[in-house]
């Protein structure tokens, strides 16, 4: 049969009130009498009725998360730490994959899956500013990523230009000196690849050198094609003694390309890659790269959408947050 609040409240020893106001999280509640009833949830087994609570509170407790794709490593772990904050918080999240789709992204705004959650955590790819602000509705929104800056909207993002600047220069603090990028986007100017294409740049103007545009090597952000694109550099003959791809994904896959082809990793050619995903720490050599301060990222994300449910978050409305970032010196690029 299944448990009941009656059960939790006999098991704990408290009103069948106490274990309603723990469930329903009523602030005046004596820290210890919390947690009887929550081991007595827990021993039991007992699982509230989400939607009964939803309708007599209005709220489901429940957040939702909108990525475009969950099988890129970056996003999958990013869901993973932002599943663990939201749960130190009280909270479930609901997430859904957009496949990069404006039909999807408008979905994941108006439709049920938007019902269903108390606020969102969205990564547009598609819509515009405007399209945001016509379809998110009354509940609170935080957009993570780069895409969208509008002072309308709360955002939190990572400093992608001033990493990229700062693997650049570690690059070429080795003495290299022609460094090859892969992952560059045609026409690209806000987003992930054009503002970690403007730190690239930046980084040889620092160093007095001259960008030059047959180390740019446009691709998408995938194994496959990062090794397809070192394989166009090795083909056509361009001299390049390091590479940085624009992320993880994009250098493990050259990393391995260049092993296939006998190039020696890091002595004939080091490589950097960009946001610290499990898999660089493991590969052969370990992936030098940058880790963009995704547990920052998850927290503040977090915290500041939850504190906007709540009615506790700060006066001002569309803050900008950016998170900090380290770099993260490995056997690819010493």
């Amino acid at each position: 049969m299944a448990v009941t609040m009656n059960d939790v409240a006999r098991a704990a020893g408290v009103s069948l009130k106490t274990v309603s106001n723990v469930l329903n999280d009523y602030e005046f509640i004596r820290p210890a009498t919390k947690q009887k009833v929550l081991d007595a949830i827990a021993a039991l087994g007992y699982e509230a009725n989400l939607t009964a609570r939803s309708l007599r509170s209005g709220k489901t407790r429940m957040l939702g998360l909108v990525l475009s794709d969950l099988s890129a490593p970056y996003y999958a772990e990013l869901a993973s730490l932002l599943m663990k904050v939201a749960s130190a918080r009280g909270y479930r999240v609901l997430v859904e994959q957009s496949a990069a789709t404006k039909e999807n992204e408008l979905a994941a705004l108006q439709g049920q899956f938007r019902q269903l959650t108390d606020g969102l955590l969205f990564t547009p790819l598609e819509l515009g500013p405007d399209d945001v602000a016509a379809a998110q509705g009354g509940k609170p929104l935080v957009l993570l990523g780069e895409h969208i800056a509008d002072p309308r909207f709360d955002l939190v993002t990572m400093k992608n230009t001033e990493a990229a600047q700062a693997i650049t220069s570690h690059l070429l603090s080795s003495g290299r000196r022609r460094v090859a990028v892969l992952g560059a986007a045609p026409g690209d100017t806000t987003g992930s690849s054009g503002l970690r294409m403007l730190g690239y740049r930046q980084a040889l103007t620092a160093a007095g050198l001259e960008f030059d545009p047959d180390l740019a090597v446009l691709c998408q952000w995938r194994r496959d094609a990062g090794a397809s694109a070192v394989r166009q550099l090795l083909d056509s003959g361009v001299q390049f003694d390091a590479v940085f791809g624009l992320n993880d994904t994009v250098a493990l896959g050259a990393l391995h390309e260049l092993q296939m082809q006998g190039v020696k990793v890091p002595e004939e050619v080091a490589i950097a890659g960009f946001d610290d995903i499990d898999e660089a720490r493991f590969a052969s050599p370990s992936l030098t790269t940058v880790a963009p301060g995704m547990d920052e990222i998850a927290e503040r994300s977090v915290g500041l959408l939850i504190d906007r449910i709540e009615g506790t978050g700060p006066e001002a409305e569309g803050l900008q947050l950016e998170a900090g970032f380290e770099l993260r010196i490995r056997d690819s690029a010493p």
